[in-house]
């Protein structure tokens, strides 16, 4: 069958916007939902669905994640204990991909998208099965799916009294690309919000990988 390109920002576009979203949700006392743990980013959307983005080096990556909802692809044991059809998610796919999906797997979780990076750009497996990839909900995609979220997230905060964070703010914490510092949080979140400190050293952990 071959493998399928898709058309997802690179890790390296990712960075800035996730490392963005994952300042605020800490600075919030939210960093479980968005944070980078060494190699690995996360996402969650607190509902149970999930994704995590693991760097290999050498320019590749592996993301892996679940809808618990909408994937209809059931890889492994969870094809075993719902009695689906099995989709093998990595059918004709570099053996590189295969020890990610294992930790995962390891942990307990069920899988229901794998996508492989590097310098051919992102790629899966064939099927003509939604996968829940799009439903989970990754903010970062795109600036603009990133600034709402942030938004939203913050509208709340004490600092704001319920206005929307300022564009520019937004942007220039997006721009820092993980570089951030606690002005940049704190023009976003307000002052007397939350905790900019945690929020600036949560984004500049998107630095290591």
């Amino acid at each position: 069958m071959g493998l399928v390109t898709l058309g997802l920002p690179t890790p390296r576009q990712l960075r800035g916007r996730w490392a963005a979203f994952a300042a605020v949700c800490a600075a919030g006392r939210r960093g479980g939902t968005c944070h980078a743990d060494g190699s690995v980013w996360h996402f969650d959307d607190s509902g149970g669905n999930w994704l995590d983005l693991h760097h290999l080096g050498a320019g590749r990556a592996v993301l892996v994640g679940h809808d618990h909802e909408y994937s209809q692809t059931y890889y492994g044991a969870a094809a075993e204990y719902f009695d689906e059809e099995e989709t093998d998610l990595l059918a004709d796919a570099p053996d590189w991909w295969q020890p990610v999906v294992q930790r995962t797997l390891d942990t307990g979780l069920y899988v229901g998208f794998v996508y492989g990076f590097d310098a051919d750009g992102w790629r899966r497996t064939e099927y003509g099965l939604d996968d829940g990839f799009h439903s989970v909900g990754l903010p970062t995609l795109t600036v603009e799916r990133t600034r709402e979220r942030i938004v939203g997230f913050t509208r709340t905060t004490p600092g704001l009294d319920g206005t929307a964070a300022p564009q520019d703010a937004i942007d220039a914490l997006i721009a820092a690309d993980a570089d951030i510092t606690e002005e940049h949080v704190a023009a976003v979140i307000g002052k007397g919000g939350p905790d900019a400190v945690a929020g600036a050293a949560a984004g500049r952990k998107f630095l290591t990988a």
